[in-house]
Parts: C-alpha cells; structure tokens; sequence
C-alpha cells in the first residue's frame, strides 16, 4: 500500500491530461497532490524515499466522476446506511470512479432523509475508497408520465420547504436535482436551487421545448440521462431531447452502455453537442460489479440479466455500467478518441460541479485522483489523493 505522505512516482505509462498525450513522463505524487509530471529521470534521483509505480504500457488517466450513481456491490444508496454508502464507493472505485455524486430517487420523505443522513455520515466518516463530492437529488419533483424505474406514489409536488428538510438532513451536501420543470411550482424552484448554487437538470419530463427553455432561463443547466424518461424528439414538438440537443447552455449526461442509447446515437450526440458539454454517467444501480439475479430498487423488483436491469414489465431500471466500460465502450463501439472519452468522464463532470480547478485533470498542484488503464481500458490500480485504494494485481 502506498504511504500517502511519502513521495510517490509513477513512470513510463501513456498519461491522459485529457487534452494531450504525454509519453515517457514522470507523475511525482506528494501529500495527495500532483507536485511534478516531468520527462527528466534525474528528477527521481534527488527524490528520498520515493515509492515507484510502473505503468509502462499502459494510460494514465485523470480519477473518473460519476455524478449519477444509485448503487454498486449488491449495496443502495437508498440503503439508508453508512455500510451501504462505502461499499457503493469501494465497488465504483474498482471501475476508475474516484469521486462521485451518490443519487437517490423518489421514495417515502423517511427513506429519502434516513438515506440522505447516511451519505452525510459517509461523508463525514469518509469512505476509505472513492470520494463522496456531494449529492444527487433525482426526484421525488418529476412527472409520473416518465417515471421510468421510480414509484409514481412516491413522486411528490414541488416543496421548498421538505427540500430544506432533505438538504439540512444531508448536512447541505446536495449539489445536483433532477426535476420535471413542467410541474406546478416548478419554475420558481428552478429559480430558487438556482440563486442557492445548486445545479439544476431536467429529467424524468415530459416538458415541451418552450417549457425547457422556460427552466433554462430560470437557472437550468443540464439534462439527466439524456433521451432516457423524457420526451422526445419530434419534428413539430423538440421536446425536451430538442432544447438538450439545441440549446448550448445544457451540460447533458449519457449512459454509454449500448442498451440505454444506441451506439450512434452517442456519436450522433458527440458531433452535435460542445465535447465539455457531454459528461458520461453510469446510472448505475446495487447489482453492479456483483452477480445477476433479482434485486430491488426503490421498492420494485428488478431482474439482471445479460448485463440490462429491468422492471417485470421492461422499463430498464439503472445500469450495471461502470465508468471504464462507458469510456471502452466511446472508444471501442462510437470511435471516439480516448482523449474526448477521457474528459467525458473525467473533466467534464469536475467543470459541471465547478470543481475543476483540484480535479478532472492530470495537472500540476491538483488532487492526485488516478487510474491507471491497461490497453483493454480496463482499471489496473485506482488512487484517491495519493493512496492506492484498488490494485488489480501487481503492476
């Protein structure tokens, strides 16, 4: 195990910025941070008491982001438990993830608290693995036409005041919510998470594009799972998929599982939309990176199988993705350059959360969260601020 207060250096690997290529370079790691990404070898000789990780033949990437994550581990956020919280990190943080929004979805007022103070505890506590940067608030404030996986009785009519309840239970570590703005009182919610700095995205809508550009103007900046639980495009209608295609000022998430959206409909994505504006998530529910078979969300029985999570009646419900095999899966299935994929899923979602000045990128002075890929792009070693908290084997 790496000591996180002595100097680590990671050599000879292809490093990721994400915006360039960089071969043959030195990573010296100190105190969490990146101090040094150089090309001079006598760097190393001055340096006591460094602990070296070979990467030769393999990428350097920036810690991956997940900011629309359910569970992980056969654990759920929803959960409503510490143990739960750190085994949805330690199971992501197998996959690259090395910080991520833990998301919740509508259930009764108690569970969403009990689960919101339980991601507070885990903040607080810490998880040992992947960092917890905030909170995902997907609902209950979305419409019952595109519930998708989620209870229609629990989904609730827009209310400052239980949000105040659910965000002093998290202890204000909600960052993100997801939200129908067609609903009654929906607009000047919108504007209100607005003015208190927190992002606001449309999903689980059935709004029409007026409606869309309505919340737009109030403070809405990004789309939830894109194409997913929401109206969509028609050549008389745009819906909601229309002002996510059309309008710049929308950061959109997408699942790049190859079941949620087609193949080119991802390329399709990449070449219309800003490549910042795209930010890979993985929606990802408690059978990830654990075996098929049945299991439960929000209150509903889900079947695996095949890789697809589904509702008895069909509705997808979450993913079993994980963010290595959405970045795989850009490179490999759409023919997007890992350098794009790469900041996908890593700087884009810092620059969303407003965080990209300590993370999303392998640069000088920033948090030292790094993954490094074999040629498969599959997660070799993850690091959290300097400590190994995943090693496949020994590389």
């Amino acid at each position: 195990m790496i000591n996180q207060n002595k100097r680590t250096a990671i050599l000879h690997g292809t490093i990721v910025t994400p915006f360039q290529l960089l071969e043959d370079r030195i990573i010296i790691i100190e105190k969490g941070k990146i101090i040094a990404i150089t090309d001079r070898k006598e760097d190393l000789a001055i340096l006591k008491n460094v602990e070296i990780i070979e990467a030769q033949n393999k990428f350097i990437v920036p810690g991956y982001i997940d900011i629309h994550v359910h569970g992980g581990g056969g654990s759920d956020v929803m959960d409503g438990e510490y143990e739960a919280i750190k085994q949805v990190a330690t199971t992501h943080s197998r996959f690259g993830t090395t910080a991520f929004l833990p998301t919740t979805m509508a259930m009764t007022k108690d569970k969403i608290i009990k689960s919101l103070k339980s991601i507070h505890e885990a903040r607080l506590k810490g998880t040992g693995t992947a960092e917890i940067l905030g909170i995902h608030l997907e609902g209950p404030y979305i419409n019952p036409e595109k519930k998708g996986a989620q209870k229609e009785e629990d989904i609730k009519k827009v209310s400052v005041e239980e949000f105040l309840e659910f965000n002093q239970a998290s202890g204000n570590l909600i960052r993100l919510v997801t939200i129908a703005p067609e609903m009654p009182g929906a607009i000047d919610f919108i504007r209100w998470l607005h003015q208190q700095g927190i992002i606001v995205s449309v999903g689980h809508s059935n709004a029409t594009y007026k409606q869309v550009q309505e919340g737009i103007q109030a403070g809405l900046s990004q789309v939830t799972h894109i194409f997913n639980a929401m109206r969509g495009l028609h050549h008389r209608e745009p819906g909601v998929v229309g002002a996510a295609l059309s309008s710049p000022k929308l950061i959109v998430e997408m699942i790049a599982d190859g079941i949620h959206l087609h193949p080119m409909v991802l390329k399709m994505l990449t070449q219309i939309k800003e490549s910042e504006k795209l930010v890979l998530i993985t929606d990802a529910m408690r059978a990830t990176g654990f075996k098929e078979g049945t299991y439960d969300l929000g209150g509903q029985e889900v079947m695996v199988t095949q890789g697809q999570a589904k509702l008895k009646n069909g509705t997808l419900a979450g993913s079993v993705l994980t963010m290595d095999k959405a970045v795989k899966n850009l490179v490999t299935k759409v023919g997007i350059s890992l350098l794009n994929a790469v900041q996908m899923a890593s700087y884009n979602p810092a620059k969303c959360l407003g965080i990209d000045d300590k993370k999303g990128s392998l640069e000088l002075y920033k948090d030292a969260d790094i993954v490094i890929l074999n040629k498969n792009l599959e997660t070799e070693l993850t690091m959290v601020a300097g400590k190994v908290v995943y090693r496949r084997k020994e590389i």
